[in-house]
């Protein structure tokens, strides 16, 4: 089979997104199929085994003037109109632009696919709208939905309200209509999309985010960390809904409760956490050594290194009613192969897919619960690491090149 992939971008170190879907393409091309990749990350990146065209960007024509001029008028004039312009156009100038390179990019594309699959990143469906404008197209077409979108059908307490809501509600309707198949991440998304879009329940597959093999050079390991001693590692970006301060606190408790684990263990938060800038900065000031906090981005390849290396992984997720993502880092923790402390609400697809009898498992905000398992984890740690180990061969099948191979070879019968 022939696969077209049309992505936003392959660049792993610009965003968790890029990283799946990256993860997703190395796995189409291991499984046998021939695969040709058109993204816009607007720099040449190339990926092993994988053909890859980098999409340039249209500099000469109405909407790469008009998103110049808005961007000077902003600057200048302190005044913000996008929100203005996006009610009535239903997206930006950039986006309009950026579709419009990549729709004039497929016209030319003499590759015959199979099958064309749309990713994307984020707040970003640019290659699901050039494909939407590709009538020609939509009989091999897969539109992969990473996300709940448009953000107003976000779960609490994620959901917002954009100006223009009504042309993105109704970009994804058509989307979910003219494409032959769609695409989710994880099962609770399909079936949450698919409650305000039935079209994705009638054609919706589930692919989960992929566990790739990535040889990485650098083995080193940085000045704060320390092999030997009980490490729990929350590695991502802590968005403003998923507040580190509940598992802080119960990492604290934890101290105080054993006060031989001050000497040998340590909680290492890395990733961008701008919106907890200042509840982080009093942690920082406390001088605590067993507390660890990087406010900022981590290249990919000492993120991946150190989550093969400590004793626990965490997964930390909003406190609300329901969570229907797949965390993107999920396959590098099941890879790693070690405990993972998954700070969740009961209805999540990290806690359906790990397990109902899944032991490390807390809300978000249960100080003590976090506590008691951080507690329970160390103990076990200390009588022997390996008590740690994570041993979930049907999920590392579930994430692997098989599983998908079958999921893509099923689409043909």
């Amino acid at each position: 089979m022939k696969i077209l992939v049309v992505v936003d971008s392959i660049n792993i170190e610009d965003s968790s997104g890029s990283k799946a879907n990256v993860a997703l393409i190395h796995n189409l091309a291991e499984a046998g199929f021939e695969v040709l990749v058109y993204h816009y990350t607007l720099k040449k990146i190339s990926l092993v085994g994988v053909t890859c065209f980098a999409i340039p960007e249209i500099k000469y024509s109405p909407f790469y003037f008009l998103s110049r001029m808005q961007r000077v008028f902003s600057r200048s004039f302190k005044v913000n109109l996008a929100p203005f312009l996006e009610e009535m156009f239903g997206f930006s100038f950039t986006f309009f632009n950026d579709t419009n390179s990549i729709i004039k990019a497929l016209k030319k594309v003499k590759f015959q696919p199979d099958l064309v699959l749309t990713l994307s990143k984020g707040g970003s469906f640019r290659p699901h709208y050039a494909v939407l404008k590709s009538p020609e197209l939509y009989n091999k077409w897969m539109a992969y939905v990473h996300d709940p979108y448009p953000f107003h059908f976000y779960p609490r307490p994620y959901t917002w309200v954009e100006s223009s809501y009504k042309q993105k509600e109704k970009f994804v309707r058509k989307v979910s209509e003219k494409a032959r198949y769609s695409a989710f991440p994880s099962q609770l998304l399909l079936e949450w999309m698919g409650s305000y879009f039935p079209d994705f329940i009638k054609t919706g597959i589930v692919i989960p985010h992929q566990n790739a093999t990535y040889n990485l050079e650098n083995s080193n390991f940085p000045d704060y960390f320390d092999v030997a001693k009980f490490n729990l590692l929350h590695a991502g970006n802590l968005m403003k809904q998923r507040s580190p301060e509940s598992l802080i606190e119960g990492y604290k408790l934890f101290l105080t409760r054993n006060i031989e684990a001050q000497k040998h263990s340590k909680l290492i938060l890395l990733g961008n956490a701008s919106y907890h800038f200042r509840m982080l900065e009093a942690y920082q000031k406390d001088h605590n050594p067993g507390i660890y906090i990087y406010n900022g981005n981590v290249a990919f390849d000492i993120v991946y290194h150190l989550q093969k290396n400590v004793s626990v992984n965490i997964i930390l997720e909003a406190k609300c009613e329901i969570s229907p993502f797949l965390p993107a880092k999920f396959p590098h923790c099941i890879e790693a192969n070690k405990a993972i402390l998954s700070l969740a609400p009961y209805y999540s697809e990290t806690r359906r897919l790990l397990g109902n009898d899944y032991r490390y498992w807390a809300e978000a905000d249960d100080v003590e619960g976090i506590a008691s398992l951080i507690e329970e984890m160390y103990q076990l740690w200390k009588i022997n690491p390996e008590n740690l180990l994570l041993n979930r061969r049907d999920l590392e099948h579930y994430l692997s090149v098989d599983y998908l191979r079958g999921l893509i070879t099923d689409l043909e019968k």
